[in-house]
C-alpha cells in the first residue's frame, strides 16, 4: 500500500517531489538527461533526437515531453532539475531561460522579476 511520505504533507501547490519512487519510476528518463554529460551521448542527441531517446529506453510518453521541449511537463513527470540542466545546454538554453519557459513568461517578463532584471 502506497503511503504518503510525511515530510511532504503541507507543501504548496506547484511543489514537484523527487524521492525514491519517483527516481525509480523514472529512471530511464533522468539518465537520458543526464548522460548529457558525455560528448557522444551530445552528440548522438544533436545527430538524431528520435534515435537518442529510443536508445535510452524512453517511452511515449516522455519521447513526447522531451520533443515539445516542455520543461515544466518533465518536471512533473519526474525529472531532476539537476539533469535536466545537463540538457539545458545541450538545447542551447541558460537556466534563467528555462525558469522563464517553466512559469510561462518571456524571458524579458521573467527577468523583470528578479532582484537584479538586467544582469544575464
Amino acid at each position: 500500500m502506497f503511503t504518503q511520505n510525511p515530510q511532504t504533507l503541507g507543501m504548496p501547490e506547484g511543489t514537484y517531489v523527487f524521492d525514491l519512487r519517483t527516481c525509480n519510476r523514472r529512471l530511464a528518463f533522468n539518465r537520458f538527461f543526464w548522460n548529457m554529460i558525455r560528448p557522444e551521448a551530445r552528440q548522438a542527441f544533436w545527430d538524431d533526437e528520435e534515435a537518442a531517446m529510443r536508445a535510452a529506453g524512453l517511452d511515449d510518453e516522455e519521447m513526447a515531453l522531451v520533443r515539445a521541449r516542455d520543461w515544466l511537463g518533465i518536471v512533473q513527470a519526474g525529472v531532476n532539475f539537476f539533469v535536466l540542466e545537463k540538457w539545458a545546454r545541450v538545447v542551447r538554453k541558460t537556466n534563467l531561460e528555462v525558469y522563464a519557459i517553466m512559469r510561462g513568461e518571456s524571458f524579458e517578463e521573467f527577468m523583470q522579476t528578479r532582484a537584479v532584471p538586467h544582469a544575464r
